[in-house]
């Protein structure tokens, strides 16, 4: 069995590394969107991974739900996103643009408009906005009409990352966002082509992915989908129902890989009693399979590898706190402890002050 510091081919993408750098949101850009100079030293600081995904980045204005979250929809954000991908490159590292539309997660005071979803549903709780949070809307569905214009927005994101210097794209499946939204059948509640049996509901995924691939091809492509449980109020009564098709269709397409995000019943982030679906998943997913959540230890990732069912394992709040996390794990170096406090703080601390190991022993 390989270990995690075996290379390996991602599709397109070589990888030196089965330590993959997960998304994660900051929140350290401009209020349009537009990255800032301090993001290239945070992805350049963790350019040891085998494959940075980055944090989630909006398509559109009318897709991007979370404040201070960057986009990739305009020549600004283009050109702002070239220093960090060069800066990445220039360490060494390989980084992926993970794009995202949050459909009802988000707020009319950030997207400019009503949200919109599958159906007409509301998320309990509240959204952060650029003034705290404030209570979920109810999201008003997509018309038919619409959907072109979404998919559209997905292949232009996607020419936007590979002119910003991104080695590839990952589409945002997961979560409880948007396309999760259509996955699910406690959000969707569409009598239309998009709604009711699974091979509707995995259709926006699957013409999203054939529509990305077109521009970036099939290797320099990956989804990212969360298949077990609840995720921001999205679920499913079925899941091996509607997931196993759908990856059954994107191993069709010929993506690079899949990474599942799959918490379980002990998980810091999200929690769920339902049981993992990547070992059914690996029965039909014949390209490589990136396992995430709460793995934060270099035994936890590598039983995985051992077992078979995973080729990799993304890292997410691990690698926040350790830029230089592969080492760390290589040579059971102790790790750092992030501070929840500062996740969307904005400035710098919490975000490059990290220290790297040698640092940290000097």
């Amino acid at each position: 069995m390989p270990n995690l510091f075996d290379p390996i081919d991602l599709g397109a993408i070589h990888a030196p590394n089965r330590l993959l750098m997960a998304p994660l949101t900051r929140g350290r850009a401009s209020r349009d969107g537009v990255p800032v100079a301090m993001m290239a030293d945070y992805y350049a600081q963790r350019a040891s991974a085998g494959l940075i995904i980055s944090e989630a980045t909006g398509i559109s204005r009318t897709g991007l739900g979370w404040p201070y979250a960057p986009g990739l929809w305009s020549d600004e954000q283009v050109e702002a996103w070239k220093p960090v991908t060069d800066a990445v490159h220039r360490a060494g590292g390989r980084i992926v643009a993970q794009l995202w539309h949050t459909g009802r997660q988000g707020h009319s005071s950030v997207y400019g408009a009503q949200p919109v979803s599958s159906s007409a549903t509301r998320t309990e709780g509240q959204a952060h906005t650029f003034d705290g949070k404030q209570d979920f809307e109810v999201a008003r569905p997509l018309a038919l009409e619409e959907i072109p214009g979404i998919i559209e927005d997905y292949a232009t994101a996607t020419r936007n990352a590979l002119a910003a210097g991104f080695d590839g794209v990952q589409i945002h499946a997961a979560n409880g966002y948007l396309i999760d939204q259509f996955l699910r059948d406690n959000a969707n509640f569409r009598d239309d082509r998009y709604g009711g049996s699974p091979e509707n509901r995995i259709r926006l995924l699957r013409e999203v992915t054939e529509r990305v691939a077109a521009v970036a091809g099939e290797g320099r492509v990956s989804v990212r989908l969360s298949p077990n449980g609840d995720s921001q109020g999205v679920d499913d009564s079925d899941p091996a129902a509607v997931f196993l098709p759908a990856v059954k269709a994107l191993d069709a397409i010929g993506i690079g890989f899949l990474e599942l995000r799959e918490p379980g019943p002990d998980g810091t982030f999200g929690r769920t009693d339902v049981p993992p679906l990547s070992p059914q998943i690996r029965d039909v997913f014949s390209r490589p399979l990136v396992l995430n959540s709460d793995y934060d230890t270099r035994d936890a990732a590598q039983a995985k590898l051992d077992e078979g069912v995973a080729d990799a394992i993304s890292f997410g709040r691990t690698f926040l706190a350790n830029p230089d996390l592969p080492e760390r794990l290589r040579t059971g170096a102790p790790l750092n402890e992030s501070n929840p406090k500062t996740w969307y703080s904005r400035g710098p601390e919490g975000y490059i002050d990290y220290p790297a190991l040698e640092t940290a022993e000097a």
